[in-house]
């Protein structure tokens, strides 16, 4: 796989000082996020951020055995040759991570930090056997994100936005890093990206209209995208902010 070296890296636009990451190949996420957590506040800032599902781990690797990027002497991560790779001992890896990750918000006596800290050593280790295993990516990234790395986050999510170019989790994810970095225009059009390879993506309508919305750049394809989230949001607060916003904002928005 050739890189495009043209144009700077989200990683470099999000840290100019940065040294280029050039992030590989990569794939992410699906519809349920490992670790499914109920959205019980819209402004929590991590309310958009998606894992990787538990049950894509394994198919994600379909197709994938065969394509394997060098990384330049500036990536993160050492070149892997293919008799190196071990897929199943990475998703076994991501798995176990991401069963802790999904009891974080569920378990209150729990340390957190102690929690994400040994979710990021599994990951860390499952990209140590495969290098090429998107989901590890996807969810080092969101791991990245609780500890405030936007810079490492995006990272992460271009290596699983390549390796996965089918799932539209690891473009949401990226993008709601680029919002998170205060990156608007470019978090709405890499949230556009999602909508390319998965027409419809009910989470990414609802990153999507609350971002165009808190910066007052509501487009014509923002009203249809409302009235599928007041009608199919993931959870009950989305649909009825969505019917809220098409009730108070509907005239404003074209």
């Amino acid at each position: 796989m050739k890189k495009n070296n043209t144009r700077p890296s989200t990683s470099d636009r999000l840290d100019p000082q940065r040294k280029h990451l050039n992030p590989m190949n990569i794939p992410t996420s699906t519809n349920s996020p490992i670790g499914a957590r109920k959205r019980r506040n819209l402004s929590k800032s991590d309310s958009t951020l998606r894992n990787i599902a538990l049950a894509l781990a394994s198919s994600a690797l379909t197709g994938l055995s065969g394509c394997v990027a060098t990384p330049d002497s500036s990536s993160p991560y050492s070149p892997q040759t293919e008799a190196a790779r071990d897929p199943l001992k990475a998703q076994a890896l991501t798995l176990e991570a991401a069963d802790l990750m999904s009891k974080l918000d569920l378990d209150l006596d729990i340390d957190h930090q102690a929690r994400i800290a040994q979710a990021e050593r599994l990951l860390r280790e499952a990209l140590a056997a495969d290098l090429y295993h998107g989901p590890a990516h996807n969810n080092l990234g969101a791991v990245y994100l609780k500890q405030q790395k936007l810079y490492e986050a995006a990272g992460e999510f271009e290596w699983a936005r390549k390796l996965m170019p089918g799932h539209p989790d690891p473009r949401m994810n990226l993008a709601f890093t680029l919002e998170r970095a205060g990156r608007t225009d470019e978090a709405i059009s890499t949230y556009r990206t999602a909508l390319e390879v998965y027409p419809g993506h009910i989470p990414t309508y609802q990153a999507l209209t609350r971002l165009q919305l808190r910066k007052n750049k509501p487009n014509e394809q923002t009203r249809p995208m409302l009235q599928a989230v007041a009608l199919q949001g993931e959870t009950q607060p989305w649909r009825e902010w969505a019917q809220k916003m098409l009730a108070v904002r509907g005239h404003a928005i074209p």
